[in-house]
């Protein structure tokens, strides 16, 4: 069912725009299974040894997939348009002529904003930067600074080289403490090892965290946490650190992904991940889904989320809003908690597309109430 669905936009070009076009029948049928493979990468990507959430394929193929799919999906897009602008010229009895050369414009349109979204999918992201009010910050944590990464499903789309520059631009920042809020990789150690030996040369002051996301379950999740931590990226998982500026102090608590108890591994347990925090310290808290702020805003003054890959397209973000609780993407409010749900610093391989929801390195800057 979920490749059927994939393949529905493909169908659309087929019937809507490929078959109106003068041209052989020959190439018509060459061109229609072309669109039917770009749509089915996913498909294809289970038989590979990575399986659907890891492709083990070369990366060039894995960015032409990517690039074909969008491709597709945008033209199916232009095609609807297309066909509402004819429909409405209908109604209103002033009948419009498709001409071919509309529909070759909309095939270079739908090329063109694929290729843009792909790099901009692929990039290592640029630095945004986000300043947090926190009530009862402490002074001594008065402009403290974190960087969030997020969502780096570290594959070979997202290989070594990108992860190496993705750590240099990260320590150019020079902020006090990293946080990374789940979905580090994708894939086994074995086949992960190498990509990931960057992230060893992640350093701040106060240290540098993880916690886990719903695709660290899917691929060996024990001997992830082990390994991270090895390279000196420890998981807060249902447990706190106490950060210090003399007597002042800042709780950043973790909680195991949301899905872990469905993998028979512990699930969040808010009240653990704060069993003996300090009581008038401000609450930093980790999770990497987004769809438990309500419930955990009585207990933490921020919340830092990812997940969502903010929507991934200006304008789909609706589809990413109701299984997330209505949070997708940016700075929201929650019953007196604010939640800051990053875009992604990369994002899953099976839909590597942006486009006006950018990748982000992300620095968080505390300052008090005014």
């Amino acid at each position: 069912m979920f490749h059927l669905i994939f393949s529905i936009p493909s169908w659309y070009v087929i019937v809507r725009f490929l078959i109106p076009l003068a041209m052989p029948l020959a190439l018509k049928i060459v061109l229609s299974a072309l669109v039917l493979l770009a749509s089915q990468y996913l498909l294809i990507s289970r038989f590979t040894a990575g399986g659907i959430f890891s492709p083990e394929m070369p990366r060039a193929l894995i960015i032409l997939c990517n690039w074909a799919f969008g491709a597709v999906l945008f033209l199916a897009l232009l095609q609807m348009l297309i066909d509402a602008v004819a429909l409405m010229s209908f109604l209103f009895r002033h009948p419009l002529e498709i001409t071919p050369m509309v529909r070759y414009l909309g095939a270079l349109l739908a090329m063109a904003l694929a290729a843009v979204g792909v790099q901009q999918a692929i990039r290592v992201p640029p630095v945004k930067e986000v300043t947090i009010r926190i009530d009862h910050l402490p002074r001594e944590f008065e402009g403290y600074q974190l960087l969030q990464l997020t969502d780096l499903h570290i594959t070979r789309l997202f290989n070594a080289a990108w992860s190496a520059e993705m750590v240099r631009r990260a320590m150019s920042l020079n902020v006090d403490l990293i946080v990374i809020t789940g979905d580090v990789i994708d894939g086994t150690v074995q086949n992960r090892i190498k990509d990931v030996e960057p992230l060893g040369n992640l350093r701040a002051p106060d240290g540098v965290y993880a916690i886990t996301g719903n695709h660290e379950y899917f691929f060996e999740q024990q001997r992830w946490t082990e390994h991270l931590a090895s390279l000196g990226l420890p998981t807060l998982h249902n447990s706190h650190i106490i950060i210090k500026r003399g007597a002042a102090e800042l709780v950043i608590a973790g909680l195991p992904d949301i899905s872990a108890s469905r993998r028979n591994a512990d699930g969040p347990d808010l009240a653990m991940a704060l069993k003996g925090a300090p009581k008038n310290a401000p609450v930093i808290l980790l999770d990497h889904q987004p769809r438990n702020a309500r419930q955990n805003a009585q207990q933490v003054d921020l919340q830092l989320s990812g997940h969502t890959h903010g929507g991934l397209i200006a304008g789909f973000d609706r589809l990413f809003a109701k299984p997330n609780g209505g949070f997708v993407s940016g700075l929201y409010q929650v019953d007196g908690m604010q939640l800051y749900v990053n875009n992604g610093t990369a994002l899953w391989p099976g839909m590597a597309i942006r486009l006006g929801r950018p990748s982000e390195l992300t620095r968080i800057t505390l300052r008090g109430r005014e």
